[in-house]
């Protein structure tokens, strides 16, 4: 059975939040065409995971670069590295990804940046090649549904917008096919037009998710 992995990055809850609103539209049209594919929510504000912190960081390099073994590694640096290959290794399993996350002073909220940490494990998600580089996360889907307060697309504003640009440019590094992201924005200099755009984003979500699983994944 196919598996997707529905991951959001907004503490508000669906009640409050606008993005999870038009997250749940995308959802609602994926399970009407698929409903075979096993769907998990991941809320990353209710998700304990390792961050990139000194212990992390030197578990890491001594795995990767300086031959040592579990066994060599500090009681903290083992529980944390492990914690991490166990989370990466959970992500593998699934063949989409829906990411849903808001656009904080100009980036998405940290915690998602803190989660994506956790994926880029060499020999697990990626390979150093002589060509470079090397994504092993192959036949996988992921799409973003990104929500802004201002108006950021065909504007000069557009430039400074980096959330949803890593996070496309770090899933295609591991190997991953991501579609293009959905951008609802305006939210905050259109007050009066919020239901509107809110509409249109729940729409577009909706559309968006049957072109998304138009071409499966190849398992």
């Amino acid at each position: 059975m196919e598996k997707l992995l529905y991951v959001t990055a907004n503490p508000k809850g669906i009640e409050k939040s606008k993005g999870l609103k038009i997250g749940e539209a995308f959802l609602e049209s994926f399970q009407q065409e698929r409903p075979d594919v096993e769907i998990k929510k991941m809320d990353l504000f209710s998700l304990e995971f390792p961050q990139m912190d000194a212990d992390l960081v030197s578990a890491r390099g001594k795995l990767a670069g300086y031959g040592y073994t579990l066994d060599q590694l500090s009681e903290i640096e083992r529980e944390k590295i492990l914690k991490m290959h166990a989370l990466a290794n959970e992500f593998i399993s699934y063949d989409y990804f829906v990411f849903v996350s808001p656009m904080w002073n100009l980036n998405s909220p940290a915690i998602l940046k803190a989660f994506i940490d956790n994926l880029f494990i060499a020999g697990k998600t990626f390979a150093h090649t002589v060509n470079g580089p090397k994504g092993l996360l192959t036949n996988k889907k992921a799409i973003h549904l990104q929500t802004r307060g201002g108006q950021y697309t065909g504007t000069p504003m557009e430039a400074l917008e980096s959330g949803d640009r890593y996070l496309k440019i770090a899933l295609r590094f591991l190997g991953i096919e991501v579609m293009d992201s959905v951008i609802t924005e305006g939210f905050d200099i259109n007050p009066l037009k919020v239901p509107e755009i809110l509409a249109t984003g729940q729409e577009n979500a909706r559309l968006a998710a049957k072109e998304f699983i138009r071409n499966p994944v190849t398992i």
